[in-house]
């Protein structure tokens, strides 16, 4: 293995790869030892596999505290949202997936369209410092924002009734519609979260050998039976 690869991905003799804990669907649940499954993980193991060394797993609550990690020397990958505010200090590799954010409105609150939401007297209520709220902060700039910990807290923030739209990913919002007759998800998407393999800027050969494998991994097939096993094929889209 190129040396230059080794010193990029796995200078402590390892990869030590970061895996965002709140993204449901890329963490779908625990292997037989405890340690985080889903396709996130899958693609971690597999990188580690082709250089040959060890993976070990490092869990993060969320995407905004394994962005904070970068270039502290705790992460070698880190398994994230490509986003350009982060891009500022992780360099990305091509998407591997990619996911639908939506707005869910409450019937009857005559919010139908993306663009309504973007109005100083209509509240969305959404995960802070999630790959869709640095979307928005860019994009939607006239909006009115109530920024929740996690999803879990913005879902029941909405479902209390608080705020007038819920930003949130589709799959989670089509389980949300299919409980609760009253929620009417606003299409069509107002942005696709394209997840990649980030690492520390100024490791070329590393990022040109994660690109070559993520071409591979979804060209053979690696990526699309991985969603597969995990029961997420119908919740998630590879990149187009």
């Amino acid at each position: 293995m190129n040396e230059d690869i080794l010193a990029g991905l796995a200078p402590h003799g390892h990869l030590r790869a970061a895996i965002n804990m709140s993204n449901f669907l890329l963490v779908s649940g625990e292997d037989k030892d405890g340690q985080p499954d889903g396709l996130s993980p899958d693609m971690a193991r597999e990188i580690a596999r082709r250089i040959g060394v060890r993976c070990e797993l490092i869990p993060f609550a969320g995407p905004g505290l394994l962005a904070d990690a970068a270039a502290g020397d705790i992460w070698d990958i880190g398994n994230i949202a490509i986003e350009p505010e982060r891009a500022a200090v992780i360099e990305f590799s091509l998407p591997y997936i990619q996911i639908d954010a939506n707005f869910l409105a409450r019937k009857g609150s005559g919010l139908s369209r993306n663009e309504q939401v973007n109005r100083p007297d209509v509240e969305t209520v959404l995960y802070g410092r999630s790959a869709y709220d640095l979307w928005l902060k860019e994009n939607f700039t006239s909006a009115r924002y109530q920024r929740e910990a996690s999803m879990a807290e913005s879902i029941a923030a909405f479902e209390a009734g608080q705020g007038d739209v819920l930003a949130c990913l589709k799959p989670k919002l089509l389980d949300m519609v299919a409980a609760n007759p009253d929620f009417q998800i606003l299409e069509p998407p107002f942005t696709a979260i394209r997840q990649a393999v980030g690492l520390n800027k100024g490791h070329a050969a590393a990022l040109a050998f994660v690109n070559e494998t993520v071409a591979e991994l979804l060209a053979g097939g690696f990526v699309a039976d991985s969603l597969k096993r995990h029961g997420v094929q119908d919740k998630l889209s590879l990149p187009g």
